[in-house]
Formats: C-alpha cells, sequence, structure tokens
C-alpha cells in the first residue's frame, strides 16, 4: 500500500514541479528514450541473472507491493507458537513435538496462528530445528551451530534480490547517458535545421538523462530498499525462534525461554511482559 502512495508522491511532485515552472509535458513524452533507457536495463538484467535470481527478483519488486511489516499480534502469534512447543516439550519430551512438526498444517499447536501457518520461512525453520534437535541428541553448541547455518543461507539468498535491484538501479543514470548521447548524434545531424527543430531534437536527449536518473533514484532503488527491509524483518523472525529454542536447548523453563526470545523482538513491535503473559494465559 505505502509502495503505491509512494510511486503516486514521486510522480506527483515531479510533475507538480515541473508544471509550477510552466513546463510543457509533450516535450517529455520520448518513447523513443524511453524505449532505449527501459529495454537496455531489461536486457542487462537478463544478461547478468540466471533463472533463479530473475525469479527472486521478480518476487522482490512484487512484495514490496504486499508485504506487510510483522507488528506486535505477529510477535505474539509467534511466541505462543513457541511456548506451546516449549511446555509440550517439557512435560512430553522432545519427541512429543515430532508428530506436530512433521505435520505442522494439521497440528493443534500451529493451527491456531495463522501467520505462523502462512510464514513458510518460519515455519519450516522451526519445524526443521525440533525434528533435528529431538533426532540427533546434539549439544547446544552444535546445535547453535546448525541453526546460524540455516539462517545464514536464508539471509544470503534473500539478499540476491536486493543486489540485483540495486544493481539494475545503479544501471539507470548510464543508459539515460546512452540514450542522450545517440540524442545529441541525432541533433549533429541535423545541424543545418532551423533553430526550433534543433532544440527539440536536444530536449529530447536531456530527456533521457532526466528518465534515466529519475527511475534509478525515484523508483528501482527504493523497491530495493523496501525488498533489504523486508529481509531484515524475516531475519528478525527467525532470531526470535532461535532464540527460545536454543534457551529451551540450554536448559532453560519454557517461560524463561519464551522471555529472552521476547526481548530479541524489535522494541517498536515487543509485546510487554504483561502482555505477554496475559495472552499465553488466555491460551
Amino acid at each position: 500500500m505505502f509502495a503505491i502512495i509512494g510511486l503516486v508522491v514521486v510522480i506527483g511532485c515531479v510533475a507538480g514541479g515541473y508544471m509550477m515552472a510552466h513546463g510543457n509535458f509533450s516535450v517529455l513524452w520520448q518513447p523513443a528514450e524511453f524505449l532505449i533507457i527501459l529495454g537496455a536495463a531489461i536486457g542487462t538484467f537478463l544478461i547478468a541473472s540466471p533463472v533463479k535470481v530473475i525469479k527472486l527478483t521478480m518476487k522482490g519488486f512484487a512484495s514490496a507491493f504486499k508485504a506487510k511489516a510483522p507488528g506486535k499480534d505477529e510477535y505474539l502469534q509467534l511466541l505462543r507458537t513457541l511456548y506451546d512447543l516449549l511446555t509440550l516439550a517439557k512435560h512430553e519430551g522432545i519427541i512429543a513435538l515430532e508428530s506436530h512438526a512433521n505435520k505442522p498444517k494439521e497440528s493443534s499447536i500451529f493451527t491456531p496462528y495463522p501467520f505462523v501457518i502462512k510464514n513458510h520461512h518460519v515455519l519450516d525453520f522451526i519445524c526443521d530445528n525440533v525434528k533435528t534437535y529431538a533426532m540427533a541428541g546434539m549439544e547446544p553448541h552444535e546445535f547453535e551451530t546448525l541453526m546460524d547455518i540455516d539462517m545464514d543461507s536464508h539471509h544470503e539468498e534473500e539478499m540476491i534480490a536486493v543486489g540485483s535491484i540495486n544493481k539494475l538501479a545503479d544501471s539507470m543514470p548510464a543508459l539515460g547517458i546512452v540514450a542522450c548521447v545517440l540524442g545529441v548524434v541525432i541533433t549533429m545531424g541535423a545541424l543545418s535545421e532551423p533553430p526550433e527543430i534543433l532544440g527539440k531534437h536536444i530536449g529530447a536527449a536531456l530527456v533521457g538523462t532526466f528518465f534515466g536518473i529519475l527511475m534509478a533514484y525515484g523508483f528501482v532503488a527504493p523497491f530495493a530498499t523496501n525488498v533489504e527491509h523486508q529481509v531484515r524483518d524475516q531475519h528478525t523472525l527467525l532470531t526470535v525462534a532461535k532464540t527460545a529454542i536454543m534457551s529451551f536447548a540450554l536448559g532453560w523453563a519454557p517461560a524463561l525461554a519464551l522471555e529472552a526470545a521476547r526481548r530479541a523482538v524489535p522494541s517498536s513491535a515487543r509485546p510487554t511482559f504483561e502482555e505477554l503473559e496475559n495472552a499465553v494465559r488466555k491460551k
């Protein structure tokens, strides 16, 4: 939603400022310049990117329009899920979690929390590590290393889209210059034309530079930043889950492990001690 609002603000302010300066909008309509810049940008992106990177980048662009940063309610759902799992493990042993981890979408622990069920990265992280710990009987430090490897791998993959979009943004001003130079070449070939014709050619060339810079810093680069924030939010969710599971593996009681996980939540979305306690009691 905010991505759409941002696009409207950028276009509105740029167009509004141009209009206030009594600019002629027909001069800005230069399809040839747009074709050169956008076509070359897409082409260079395809040259540089394997199919996997293309898919991740397209997914990143799409997520900017629909993704929502997890708030207090989402973190409460995650914390309550973890508490239910750890409480069951405390009372019946870690082996009791295997049936829930094997079929989480049929589990009485996971299904009450739609945010956890829908976030497959968090769900897979919890289930995979619960099953691993139950089957392998690992030492806590070994288990922590395994979870760190999982988180690092996921983070690196998610950052591929960020890097790819940033590189696309970096190329836009240069491609704008390419379009501008071609416009200057056309202008030089029309030096015998009257000044009004030369002015149109020069204006068209400068529109190429304008469009390339606007696309880079007004549209594409902000998308990369948006996706980067999403990656950070996802990493924080995994950190909260890791903190609870790791604390329990160290021998902490479920309530203490849950408190440790609560403190891993960013302060802007962190439930208070009383809010979490009340949520657990209601459950």
